[in-house]
């Protein structure tokens, strides 16, 4: 069975509450194998039988939110999909000046050209957003907390829901679950 590394968007933040635990059962008792988690910001490992990425998507989104009783988007990647993003990262330099973080927003659908050309026009001072295929390189050589190039206003200009994860995470999974 193919396996999937699964983000869920927006849990475990104010009343959104789902202990990892609870959601790892759900999923195995939702015919989804080697189910695995880390950390609590709602990252997974799975297998299904299921080969198209939207219906796993949609299948995961859907027995999550039944069992917390508020919606889940599920964002999932391959493996090996995941791996290539790193290597991309990886191999992109470094503009800004100061100490940078990344963050990688992980899109629910690929953005659209001309969407994409929007977000790669915006001009804010110290950040700096690069759409990779269907996710969203973050930059940041401000305190993320003041940062204005959020997530937020990302799928605002793109048009598409993601969810974001600090680069440390996102390379700490596929060093994990990378094909």
């Amino acid at each position: 069975m193919p396996g999937y590394v699964v983000f869920l968007r927006a849990v475990n933040v104010g009343k959104r509450q789902l202990k990892m635990a609870d959601a790892r059962k759900v999923l195995s008792d939702n015919d989804f194998g080697d189910v695995e988690s880390h950390i609590q910001t709602g990252n997974f490992f799975l297998t299904s039988p299921l080969r198209s990425v939207a219906k796993l998507e949609s299948h995961v989104g859907e027995v999550l939110s039944a069992h917390a009783g508020f919606d889940i988007l599920a964002i999932a990647r391959k493996p090996a999909e995941l791996v290539a993003l790193v290597q991309e990262v990886d191999g992109t330099p470094e503009k800004l000046k100061g100490e940078t973080s990344r963050y990688v927003s992980f899109c629910s659908t690929a953005p659209t050209a001309a969407a994409t050309r929007e977000l790669h026009a915006q001009e804010v001072e110290r950040e700096r957003a690069t759409v990779i295929g269907k996710d969203v390189l973050m930059e940041f050589a401000v305190p993320f907390n003041e940062a204005k190039l959020t997530g937020a206003r990302v799928e605002k200009i793109l048009g598409v829901p993601g969810t974001a994860r600090n680069m440390t995470v996102v390379r700490a999974l596929a060093q994990k679950w990378g094909a």
